[in-house]
């Protein structure tokens, strides 16, 4: 049995998977070290079934929308557990494929957890492996509050272990898992409380986005409870409670939801055996090619702490890979203009810079657009959420540095104007694009006058 590869990945997660698979292709002798499922926490507890579980809701509020077009749909029920049996089996295909992709671009699957026991050479179960390279891919976990009776609540983990929807659901958090799972629930047909640190959701994320998504949220009956910080949890005859540091106390709830972060997945690894450097949080530092303080060791994806998405995690491997083994030695990931959607209800994307971030860095020469307005889908429908759209531009030439959408349709829109933006466009070049109408996404190529 081989012992010793050209590159060994710690996790078989997007980024493990996508470094090994890419090496192979170059000829390497690939590795890829994994414990449990293949395809990481986007496959299995993130990204994949969370957007089953957002069609689910979509289509819900598809059902409710049905009456504004004619049809009578009546009273609606839900089959929980028929989606969860559906979903369940579709990621353990995706499993299955992973494997198999594995297999036929012959990188070797050893089945365990490692350990360094030095700079090159690992411990993986009762097997003493070696590797010229050896890439930490190992992901997050999500944490829990330092706060008496956490041990009642779930984290997003737990979310996808639910074998029924709970009755009534407080979830604490303002990043993108609380929203999402937060609209997903509620679509669903449960209560939902979120409890949020500051004064709103998705505080990193463009101001006009935020206003919309948390107008829509309580629009559809989410209660949304800014300044609440959890100070304990426990269970009395009504079911969960929450305190916070300010006294107050919700209560009445079927299940605790804790969003409040993930923590980089390095203990049990014991990195210091080969003298790699982690960061106060626990992340490994990487330098702009994802190399550790250790040569010959090498870090990407959630386990670095930047960017946590899964095509950062793939692309950030691929390009480690395509310098190791495929002969272009200055192949890295640029970290700068990432496009992303958050699944909320409606969905939400951004590629760029903020407007506040765009007016720390350019001060007057920044030049803001923007438009709001209810989508053509409502203007039949009872319910008539808005959507809106910025573009962030910087003077002379009018450079697009920023994109941001929220409505129907913008997780799809999203994709293409991120290539824009990456490659420069200017407003001028969005002006003299012909619009498609009628479509949301036309917004974007004929805004004219920008807000003062």
């Amino acid at each position: 049995m081989q012992t010793h590869f050209d590159i060994i990945a710690i996790g078989g997660g997007s980024g493990g998977l996508a470094v090994a698979k890419r090496a192979a292709e170059y000829g390497a002798r690939a590795a890829v070290v994994e414990q449990g499922r293949l395809g990481g926490t986007c496959v299995n507890v993130g990204c994949v079934p969370k957007k089953v579980m957002w069609n689910a809701a979509s289509i819900a509020h598809a059902f409710h929308d049905a009456a504004g077009y004619g049809f009578s749909v009546g009273e609606l029920s839900h089959d929980w557990g028929a989606l969860v049996g559906r979903r369940d089996a579709y990621v353990r295909r995706l499993n299955g494929i992973h494997e198999k992709l594995l297999d036929n671009k012959n990188v070797a699957l050893l089945e365990g957890a490692a350990r360094f026991v030095g700079p090159g050479q690992l411990e993986v179960g009762e097997r003493t492996v070696t590797a010229d390279h050896v890439v930490v891919a190992t992901g997050g976990y999500p944490a829990l509050p330092p706060i008496p009776g956490a041990e009642l609540g779930i984290t997003s983990d737990g979310f996808f272990e639910l074998k029924e929807r709970p009755r009534r659901v407080l979830i604490a958090g303002s990043g993108y898992i609380a929203v999402e799972l937060g609209g997903m629930l509620r679509a669903l047909g449960a209560e939902v409380s979120i409890l949020v640190r500051y004064d709103g959701v998705l505080r990193s994320f463009d101001g006009i986005l935020r206003e919309t998504l948390e107008e829509s949220m309580r629009a559809d009956g989410i209660d949304l409870q800014t300044h609440a910080i959890p100070s304990a949890a426990g269970r009395d005859e009504a079911g969960l409670y929450v305190e916070t540091e300010d006294g107050r106390r919700f209560e009445g709830f079927d299940a605790i939801i804790w969003a409040i972060g993930r923590a980089p997945n390095t203990p049990g690894l014991e990195l210091e055996a080969a003298g790699v450097a982690l960061d106060g949080r626990g992340f490994v530092p990487t330098d702009e090619f994802q190399n550790t303080n250790v040569p010959g060791v090498y870090a990407i994806g959630d386990v670095t702490g930047r960017a946590a998405l899964t095509p950062v995690a793939i692309a950030a491997g691929r390009r480690l890979a395509e310098r190791l083994f495929g002969g272009q030695p200055d192949a890295r990931l640029a970290y700068e203009c990432i496009p992303t959607v958050i699944f909320s209800h409606p969905p939400m994307g951004t590629v760029g810079l903020t407007e506040a971030e765009a007016r720390e860095t350019y001060g007057d020469q920044v030049r803001v657009h923007s438009s709001r307005f209810v989508p053509m889908y409502n203007a039949v429908t009872e319910h008539k959420p808005n959507s809106a759209m910025k573009l962030i531009t910087v003077a002379p030439e009018d450079r697009i540095v920023g994109v941001h959408v929220i409505g129907p349709g913008a997780d799809e829109m999203m994709q293409g104007f991120a290539v824009a933006v990456r490659m420069g466009a200017t407003k001028a070049d969005f002006d003299n694009t012909i619009a498609i109408h009628p479509t949301s996404s036309e917004e974007f190529v004929t805004m004219r006058e920008p807000v003062k």
